[in-house]
């Protein structure tokens, strides 16, 4: 009998909208071969392996809607490229990327079809493809497959390639529905983010963002500085200073009164930091750790109670929560170290990677809590006594929520401490040992104020409610509303899409806006071409939008860009098709007939956003079709005022550019307003070039939808040059 087999034919991947989908997404070509006569259904006993190995799948609903949809579909047969796109889902879930969208289509090449996945990274979903492939077919076969080894591979991969939880809760925030601000990642790996387009743009660097003051970072690296500033500013500090040596941390010590903290002067993540230390001998202990975390070492007061951090937004409190304390309880029988991995590191919620809310603690690379355990009397290898509780850390996680319990007086002395600092985003940590009350009182202090602060422990506390704080820092960037967009045109159709796209950009040169354009002719800013060549590709797109100085941008997208590569916005302000000749676009990536086409090009009508229009060729059933489909207006254009579609877009009050004896007029319903003779306008040769004519027109059209005046569309139109 021969193999059975699933061969990857072609993967692409599709960086942003496109046919299938809005989102970048991962498509596969594959040839199953003789699997085109096996559907699931006749193969024997591989339902049963399929659903042992990922027994997860039943949550998939499929096509019946319900929960086991798939599976019932794998019952009733189906075939491999289905249960791939589905296999492929679901190991993207359980490597932490839940959801996503997926399709499997047949071809008109018997066995070879178009399996499309929801692609988080390109590289992630690549593995997850392949690794989907393989576990479908050692099924298929009766053949041992590691699931949790492979999940466990991807999931590894998915945390060092994905954004951090950090920046996650930052875009998310910025991309969901209320806000649709659109984001770029800046680093293929790294969590530096652009929100929004081109001069209205902002930037993120997990918690840091472009008005992040990089004084204001060093002075809240330097923890001396930091508490001088506030204490000079009336901010309550705990007492101390640098040491110089081990002997200096005693002198000091001993100056400002025991119990006393030694940690790094510019230490992060709370490393190096040792707190109720009562003798010399501790603090010897200590120095000897905490230099070797930083560049200096200082020795303050000890503050009694609990540590919170608070994150602190644009001047306002957003989000607290208090630290943990970590205890074992002897069993008589384990030792410290087995106490720590039973009782401690077993909760699922701590690990090692960002996205775990609780770190695993391993003594022989924690010095703090090594120290905390000996000054009990025990060693990692001891064996406490049954009943006996041994504290390992006493700040350490932060896990529970208390925004709520703040204290207002409080909150306001840590909004005065990031103003101080001069931060926009600060987490400040504060000792006290009730929340609720003010600091003055029970003599609490803020001990650190920090760049970055980490935002995972207010987005899943293990305690409390969730803090919308992502939503908090977007709303900081982008306040009252703003989306961060710059005006977007993007041009299709099967030709014109060039000289439209130069018209285009003219228009908005000539009213003031510094513009961006990429089409086959180059790559220009404003008149000025940066990049020769065809350059009508998502790349050339994506520099565009990455370039500050540009406040509009335009695009020319043919239908392979739409196809090999995905559109480079999300969503654009007026989106131009100029005409369509169908068979033009056969021949490649399976299109094949007028159906496929109009599927192709409605990708540039459904971008357009509500507040923004569609430019239709009124010549062309197709394109008037394809009206329905936008969210915002539409207008159409035509050389033929008398058209039926047009007439009654007109009747409707709608908008229009015709042409009439001669003259390029903008009509509102039965209102027309000429701007133009054809005479003036060199590139329609007075007007004897009819397909130059429609491009002007469409130009015109996307002109109008941008609000350039009449004035500026004839002087653009006047002066375009004709080669």
């Amino acid at each position: 009998m021969k193999t059975k087999d699933i061969r990857f034919i072609e993967i692409r991947y599709l960086q942003g909208p496109n046919i299938w989908t809005y989102r970048p997404a991962l498509e596969a070509v594959v040839d199953i071969g003789e699997l085109e006569d096996s559907p699931s259904n006749t193969i024997p006993g591989f339902y049963e392996r399929l659903t042992a190995l990922l027994p997860s799948l039943v949550e998939h609903r499929c096509s019946y809607g319900e929960r086991g949809g798939f599976l019932r579909r794998v019952q009733e047969g189906t075939w491999a490229p289905h249960m791939l796109e589905h296999v492929t889902l679901e190991l993207q879930n359980l490597a932490g990327m839940p959801g996503g969208f997926g399709k499997a289509r047949e071809t008109s090449r018997r066995g070879v079809y178009r399996v499309v996945v929801r692609a988080w990274h390109d590289e992630v979903t690549r593995a997850c493809l392949q690794a989907g492939r393989d576990l479908l077919l050692a099924a298929i076969e009766d053949k041992p497959f590691d699931v949790d080894g492979t999940v466990q591979h991807l999931a590894d991969m998915a945390e060092r390639k994905l954004l951090g939880p950090s920046t996650s809760c930052i875009v998310d925030a910025a991309t969901a529905k209320d806000r649709r601000i659109p984001a770029i990642r800046l680093l293929a790996d790294g969590n530096l983010v652009q929100l929004g387009y081109g001069a209205r743009s902002r930037r993120i660097w997990t918690a840091e963002t472009d008005r992040t003051s990089a004084i204001a970072e060093g002075i809240s690296r330097d923890k001396d500085l930091t508490k001088s500033l506030l204490s000079a500013c009336g901010v309550p500090v705990p007492e101390g200073r640098i040491v110089e040596d081990a002997d200096d941390a005693c002198v000091a010590a001993e100056e400002i009164g025991y119990p006393v903290v030694v940690k790094p002067s510019d230490g992060n993540h709370a490393r190096g930091v040792f707190t109720n230390l009562v003798s010399n001998d501790e603090v010897r202990s200590a120095y000897a750790a905490a230099i070797e975390e930083g560049s200096s070492v200082m020795v303050e007061r000890y503050v009694r109670g609990s540590e919170h951090r608070l994150l602190v937004v644009g001047g306002k409190l957003v989000a607290a929560a208090r630290g943990e304390i970590a205890r074992v309880i002897g069993d008589g029988r384990s030792t410290i170290n087995e106490l720590i991995d039973s009782q401690i590191n077993s909760d699922p919620r701590r690990g090692a990677a960002e996205e775990f809310p609780l770190d695993v603690i391993i003594l022989s690379e924690n010095p703090v809590a090594r120290l905390e355990v000996s000054r009990q009397g025990f060693t990692p290898d001891s064996i406490p006594p049954e009943g006996r509780e041994v504290m390992i850390v006493r700040s350490g996680n932060h896990t529970d929520d208390v925004t709520d319990l703040v204290h207002p007086e409080t909150a306001a002395t840590a909004s005065l401490a990031v103003r101080i600092v001069g931060l926009d985003i600060a987490g400040v940590d504060l000792v006290c040992e009730d929340i609720s009350r003010p600091l003055e009182e029970q003599r609490g202090a803020i001990v650190e104020v920090n760049a970055g602060p980490g935002l995972l422990m207010h987005t899943k506390p293990l305690v409390g409610q969730p803090r919308p704080v992502g939503g908090a820092i977007v709303e900081e960037l982008f306040p009252a509303g703003d989306d961060g967009r710059i005006p977007i045109v993007g041009v299709t159709g099967t030709s014109g899409k060039t000289t439209v796209a130069r018209l285009i950009a003219s228009f908005l040169s000539l009213a003031g806006r510094h513009s961006g354009l990429a089409c086959t002719d180059g790559l220009f800013i404003d008149r000025r071409r940066i990049d020769s060549g065809d350059c009508a590709n998502w790349r050339s797109a994506h520099r565009i939008l990455m370039n500050r100085a540009v406040e509009a941008a335009v695009f020319e997208n043919g239908s392979d860009t739409i196809l090999d590569e995905g559109l480079a916005y999300d969503r654009c302000q007026v989106g131009v098709v100029t005409n369509v000749e169908p068979e033009q676009h056969y021949g490649r990536h399976f299109v094949e007939t007028a159906e496929h086409v109009f599927t192709v090009l409605r990708t540039q009508v459904d971008l357009v956003l509500p507040t923004g229009a569609a430019v239709l060729n009124a010549r062309q059933p197709m394109l008037v079709e394809m009206a329905s489909l936008c969210d915002g207006e539409v207008i159409f254009f035509a050389s033929d005022a008398s058209l039926p579609a047009l007439r009654e877009h007109r009747a409707r009050g709608r908008r229009a550019v015709i042409l009439r004896d001669g003259q390029v007029v903008l009509a509102t319903g039965d209102e027309e307003q000429v701007i133009v003779s054809l005479r003036s306008v060199p590139i329609s040769g007075g007007g004897s070039v009819d397909f130059q004519v429609e491009n002007v027109l469409a130009a015109s059209a996307a002109a109008w939808a941008l609000g350039i005046g009449p004035e500026i569309i004839r002087t653009g139109l006047e002066t375009f040059p004709t080669a």
